[in-house]
This record gives C-alpha cells, sequence and structure tokens, in this order.
C-alpha cells in the first residue's frame, strides 16, 4: 500500500467528530497535500526532440504536516548556525506530571504558554546567581507534545549556553565538572515552584473548572518534579544536528506508518526502554486520529522560543557585539537558498533536469492556485484534468 495515500486518508473519514474547526481545518489540509486541490506548477522541457509535460502539486505547508517543512527546518537550522558562540551548550527537558494531562488538553494554550515561562525563569533565575553564571543565558525552547507511541506527553526541550553576557561582557560558567551547569535538585524545586505560583496566579485565565485545576496542583504538589539535564554538547556541529532533529518535527511521519488496513493503522517506534528497539503497534483509525488531533497545536502558538541573549528584540546587534569581543567575525548575513540548490549541494539531484531526455530543462509554463492560473508564457497549454 502506498504510504502516503493510506496515511492521508486517515485525517479526514466522514463520521469523524472534529476537536473543534481548527483542527478540522489543520488535517484537511494534511489530506489534500501534494494534490491537485492545492494548486500546482505546470512544467515543460526546453528540448524540441523530448517536450515532456511535469505537473509538481503543492504542499499544504502546515507545521503539522509530516510532508512539509524539510526545507523550512533546514533554513531555519542554518540560520541558527550563526546564533551559536564557541562555548559548551547544554540541554535540559522539562516534564509536566500526567496529573496535569487532563487540564492541559482543556486549556493547550495557556498551561503551554506557563510551561515556557516557567522553564525560562527558572533558567534565568540560577544564571543571575554568581556562584553558577553570574550573568544572562542564551536560551532556545522547543515544545513537544508526544511520545513514541502518540501518548500525551508534554516537555519542553531546551539547549542552554554554557556562558552568558553581564554588562555587554562574555562570562564563563562557574561550573566547569562537565556535566550540568546548574544543580539539578535547585532547578527540580525552582522550576516546580515557579510553575506552580504561575498557575495559581493566571488561573482565571485557563480554561478549565476550578476544581479540576486544584486538583492537579495538590497531586502534583506531593511529587518531586523532574528537570532532566545531559551533559554538554560536544560543540557547535552537535548543536546543530540536535536542532535539525527536534526543531520541526511532527508527532509522527509518513514513513512510519507501515499499513493501514482492517480499520487498523500499523506503525513503528522507537521503544527508549529497551535500548532504543524498532518495534510495531497498532491502533484503530479512529483511536490513531484522536491521538494526533491531540498534538496540533493551539492555532499561531509559537513553539520554538529564544531566551536571554538570543532574544529577538536587538539579537543581531548584542550576537555582533559579543563576537567583537571574543575576537570572532561579525554574524554571517542570512542567505535564503533556492530549494533546487539545496536538493542538488544535500543529494546530488537536479530537479531542473528533465529525466526523460537526460539533456533538457524544465521551464515553468504556468502556475494554478486557488482556481487562479499565471502563465509564464503566452501559449495554449493543457490544463491537467
Amino acid at each position: 500500500m502506498d504510504n502516503k495515500t493510506a496515511f492521508q486518508r486517515l485525517f479526514y473519514p466522514d463520521d469523524y467528530q472534529f476537536k473543534n474547526n481548527y483542527t478540522r481545518e489543520v488535517l484537511s489540509k494534511i489530506n489534500h497535500c501534494q494534490t491537485k486541490d492545492l494548486g500546482y506548477h505546470f512544467y515543460q522541457c526546453n528540448n524540441s526532440d523530448c517536450s515532456k509535460i511535469n505537473t509538481q502539486y503543492h504542499s499544504c505547508g502546515n507545521r503539522h504536516c509530516p510532508f512539509c517543512g524539510t526545507f523550512k527546518k533546514e533554513q531555519w537550522v542554518e540560520d541558527r548556525t550563526a546564533d551559536l558562540l564557541p562555548t559548551p551548550y547544554y540541554h535540559m527537558v522539562f516534564t509536566i506530571p500526567h496529573s496535569w494531562n487532563k487540564v492541559m488538553m482543556q486549556s493547550p494554550r495557556e498551561l503551554y504558554t506557563i510551561l515556557f515561562d516557567a522553564a525560562s525563569e527558572t533558567l534565568l533565575e540560577l544564571g543571575a546567581k554568581k556562584e553558577y553564571l553570574g550573568a544572562t543565558p542564551g536560551i532556545t525552547a522547543v515544545l513537544h507534545t508526544w511520545g513514541q507511541k502518540l501518548d500525551y506527553h508534554v516537555h519542553l526541550h531546551c539547549v542552554v549556553s554554557g556562558g552568558g553576557v553581564n554588562n555587554g561582557k562574555w562570562v564563563t560558567a562557574k561550573r566547569s565538572n562537565g556535566k550540568f551547569l546548574f544543580p539539578r535538585n535547585a532547578m527540580n524545586k525552582k522550576y516546580k515552584a515557579i510553575f506552580l505560583r504561575m498557575v495559581r496566579e493566571r488561573k482565571h485565565l485557563i480554561n478549565a473548572d476550578n476544581a479540576q485545576i486544584d486538583e492537579a496542583i495538590t497531586q502534583s504538589g506531593h511529587k518531586k518534579w523532574k528537570v532532566y539535564a545531559k551533559a554538554p554538547f560536544g560543540g557547535p556541529d552537535q548543536v546543530i544536528k540536535y536542532l535539525g532533529r527536534y526543531t520541526h518535527k511532527t508527532a509522527i511521519t509518513h514513513y512510519r506508518i507501515k499499513a493501514v488496513e482492517n480499520g487498523l493503522v500499523h506503525f513503528s517506534y522507537k521503544d527508549y526502554r529497551d535500548g532504543d528497539k524498532i518495534k510495531d503497534t497498532m491502533l484503530t483509525e479512529k483511536a490513531f486520529l484522536q491521538k494526533f488531533e491531540c498534538h496540533i497545536l493551539p492555532k499561531r502558538f509559537v513553539r520554538i522560543r529564544h531566551y536571554g541573549f538570543l532574544t529577538n528584540r536587538g539579537k543581531t546587534t548584542r550576537l555582533n557585539e559579543l563576537r567583537i569581543s571574543m575576537n570572532l567575525e561579525s554574524t554571517p548575513i542570512r542567505i535564503e537558498i533556492p530549494v533546487a540548490v539545496r536538493l542538488l549541494e544535500k543529494y546530488g539531484t537536479d530537479i531542473t533536469k528533465c529525466p526523460h531526455c537526460d539533456t533538457g530543462k524544465y521551464e515553468l509554463l504556468f502556475t494554478k492556485r486557488f482556481g487562479k492560473t499565471t502563465y509564464s508564457k503566452p501559449r495554449e497549454i493543457p490544463v491537467p484534468a
């Protein structure tokens, strides 16, 4: 079975009750991704002995789509390369007790925002302490809501610089044991206290029953919260690989879908508790869609955020000043690389070359999008059915 076709048809069954209109809209876009419904480019080989026609259908471009985003991710990662400084970088993961899942599903925007705010405040407050850093570090935070089997598992990945800025000058971290930037117990306690305080302060904004919120506070208040602090990355190259792997991930990618048959979805997952072995599991089509829908973020919600000296406002100026003070070259100019060039450089594939004659080049004849046709050449051209 064509995995892509099987995967797409899952997203818009006739008898499914969607959570809301926005998730319906997202799933509809995925269902129509790379089909004529979203428009297409119409190309023709410029070799007169060939003149073969090629139709390339448009992608939906939705951030939740398993088929989109590869080149957008690569451009984003390259842009982040310019932000890196010659210092160790630390990986930390902020988790939330599962007792919050019910409340979080009802009011994701508010609780996800509190997670970002609590984690960043924890790191910035500890960074300000002289015994650890005495400066403002740079932080990139990425929200994930899923586990390998599509379970609802909200957590925040943070990449934190092993140094920071104090009055415009670079300060190196005091703890140089090579393991943790800040003491884990200190992070655990501070993060828990800040998160619960923010929930109480913003309780009126959370779209859930007060009794449920109070119950989640009580249940999680008796538990030990964990911030997973990992050994520092080996260098900027490892940071880039990490960012490329995690920043633009979707809940599941199409290549993990093994089969869709008899009302069941068979897919693979990595079992972290069993040596990262790849295993297979299955869900009913309805259960699969319900799980996937839980990972659709609120409309326009920003899932990658920057803090400290990486805060967007004035970031370029700050980084240039830091680079100059560290005797480094100024921040590289951002260059937008066309998809055709990127494919040629990375995979050696020239998508402009006609595969039929192997000598001609595809030329764009017209583009059709949302019922409107834009011609690049004044000629009679057959429109695909």
